[in-house]
Formats: C-alpha cells, structure tokens, sequence
C-alpha cells in the first residue's frame, strides 16, 4: 500500500496535474477550432485541422512557458531559444498529428473522433517533450 501511495505521489505532482488541465483546454481549442472551421464554416478538414493545430500550438506555449513549467529563461537569447525548442517540439508532433488525422480522415472513423485520439497521444508526447527538452532547466 505505500509502493501505491509513494507511486500516486510520483504521478500527480503539481507540474502533471496543471499539465493535464492546460493539455486539456489545448486540445479543447484544437478541436473546438477545427470543429467551427471543419463543420459550420465548412472548410476543408484537412485545411482546418492544420489551422486547430497552429491555435493550439500558441495557446500552449503561452499557458505552459509560465504557469506549468515556471521558465527560468532569462534575457531575450534564453527566451528566444526555448520560444524555438518549443517550436521544434510541437512542429514533430504537429506532423505527428496531421498525418495521424490525415490516414484516419480516410477511414469510416468520424473525424472528430480521429482527431480526439490523435490528441490524447499528442498530449502525452507533448509533455514529455516539455519537461525534457524545452523548459528543462539550462546548464549554467
């Protein structure tokens, strides 16, 4: 019982639990989004689903460089070049995201519910690339 609760302890820190509500409303702008463009505007969903991905890419950027991940870049070079490991790290799961989307759109699967379950892995891929790569703290 206590390997459990040393276990939960380990897995819900502060920085997963804010992840997971700024990963959620991430994926909310994602694919609320894609949904208007897609669906009432009537846009290509391809088109559309690049748009949701560029909205969320920003919308997380802005959420997580603060209020998850506290950046200690300092100075416009430190900020600069975590602003692009940001970048880089969404641009892989970016492409990650619109070919998964684009051979499910292919498939009797709705679209929305493709781009749901690409998002779930985009979430998880996204933190670790985060935590590790991006806002890891620098080596003085």
């Amino acid at each position: 019982m206590e390997k459990i609760k040393k276990l939960v302890k380990k897995m819900f820190t502060r920085d997963i639990i804010l992840y997971v509500i700024f990963g959620v409303l991430t994926t909310l702008v994602s694919i609320g989004s894609f949904y208007v463009m897609a669906n009432i505007l009537n846009w290509n969903e391809d088109l559309s689903n690049f748009i949701a991905i560029a909205l969320a890419i920003l919308f997380a950027y802005i959420t997580n460089k603060d209020l998850v991940f506290h950046s200690k870049a300092k100075g416009v070079r430190e900020k600069f070049n975590e602003f692009l490991k940001f970048i880089a790290g969404r641009a892989v799961t970016m492409i990650i995201e619109f070919f998964g989307c684009f051979i499910l759109f292919k498939t009797p699967i709705p679209a929305i519910i493709s781009k749901c379950a690409i998002n779930v892995i985009i979430v998880i891929l996204n933190f670790l690339i985060s935590k590790f790569y991006t806002f890891k703290e620098m080596e003085k």
